[in-house]
């Protein structure tokens, strides 16, 4: 049932945030299942809530599945604990505890209070995965940072002054899919001034606008990047320096009277940069480029995840790719996509 409760969280993903994606499902006394469901974009009804609507008066003395504790405060929607005991069911069994702050097994000590028997780890390194996205965001106050790149089978991202594709149609549909899932894109300056690309998801179905953050501390890149002309599909946010705003006024008024958000920071404090965005309600973070981005987001220990596309193209020289995306480790997971590889592996810093 824990499994089936999953199954039900993937259903949220790229959905809900700032909310994690969350599954429930409800069983009655009988063992069948009486109604399940996955949180609601922000503001609707969580997945506690949403399965025990749907089950009705059958949940009573039944056992609710669900793949985080269940919330005990008041935000955009009451507590959910309080909907849990009013609908009469006997036992939750829940995969992990909240990380926030707010919560933090007060729920389930509510819910043990209330005379509802309560089980804890059902599934928890699943369910881990599917909430690290919102628990690196309730705990960092940043959002969760994947690394992306596509590297040539000898070491380069691409020639450096011309546009390349370098991986092949299976590969580009999941980096599509992946970008209908996540809460938003950053590129650096470099990657729009050579790719010129306009960093939509195309030919995978998004629920949501998609954020695009352009990195861009000198100014560099023109009004006549086609990114600017893809505001319909989400925000474009150019992010530089005061000093660089101040310089180049002109062209950033202009590009506002356009729609795109300038925001400027003191410096390049990549930093306040990410809980800015933190504070957007932007869980899930993809750097596709480029290498710059990559190794300063590094140098601050703010990559969570790298994501590698190992193609078998050979460029013979260019732009090499970061340091950080080629230290791949013994346990990464790797997934055959045509002809390319996907590699992923997981960023864990030590002091």
């Amino acid at each position: 049932m824990m499994d089936r409760a999953l199954a039900w969280a993937e259903r949220g993903r790229g959905r809900t945030s700032p909310n994690p994606a969350v599954g429930a499902v409800v069983v009655d006394g009988d063992g069948i299942v009486v109604g399940q469901g996955t949180t609601e974009p922000a503001g609707g009804p969580h997945a506690e809530v949403v399965a025990l609507e749907r089950a009705g008066s059958r949940a009573r003395g039944g056992t609710l599945y669900v793949t985080l504790e269940p919330c005990s405060h008041t935000g955009r929607t009451g507590p959910c604990t309080e909907r849990v005991v009013a609908a009469g069911i006997r036992r939750v069994v829940a995969a992990t505890t909240d990380r926030n702050p707010r919560v933090s097994g007060q729920g389930l000590a509510f819910l043990r209070a209330h005379g509802i028997d309560v089980t804890v780890g059902v599934r928890e390194t699943e369910a881990i995965a599917q909430l690290t996205p919102f628990f690196t965001w309730i705990t960092r106050r940043r959002p969760f940072v994947t690394a992306k790149a596509a590297v040539s089978a000898d070491g380069f991202v691409g020639p450096g002054d011309r546009p390349v594709r370098l991986t092949g149609p299976a590969a580009d549909r999941f980096f599509q899919r992946q970008r209908a899932e996540i809460d938003a894109i950053a590129v650096g300056s470099g990657t729009v001034l050579v790719d010129d690309p306009q960093l939509t998801a195309r030919g995978a179905f998004r629920a949501r606008p998609l954020t695009r953050v352009i990195v861009d501390w000198r100014g560099r890149v023109p009004a006549s990047a086609r990114v600017f002309s893809t505001l319909g599909a989400g925000p474009v946010i150019m992010v530089t320096t005061g000093r660089t705003r101040h310089h180049l006024a002109a062209h950033f008024e202009a590009l506002e009277r356009r729609g795109v958000d300038v925001q400027a920071f003191d410096s390049r404090d990549l930093d306040a940069l990410m809980s800015w965005l933190a504070g957007r309600g932007i869980l899930s973070l993809l750097v596709e480029g480029g290498p710059a981005l990559h190794d300063a987001l590094a140098a601050v220990r703010f990559v969570d995840r790298v994501q590698l596309a190992a193609t078998p193209v050979r460029l013979g020289a260019g732009v090499k790719a970061a340091a950080i995306t080629q230290r791949v480790p013994a346990d990464a997971r790797v997934r055959q996509l045509g002809d390319d590889r996907v590699i992923e592996f997981d960023v864990h810093w030590t002091d």
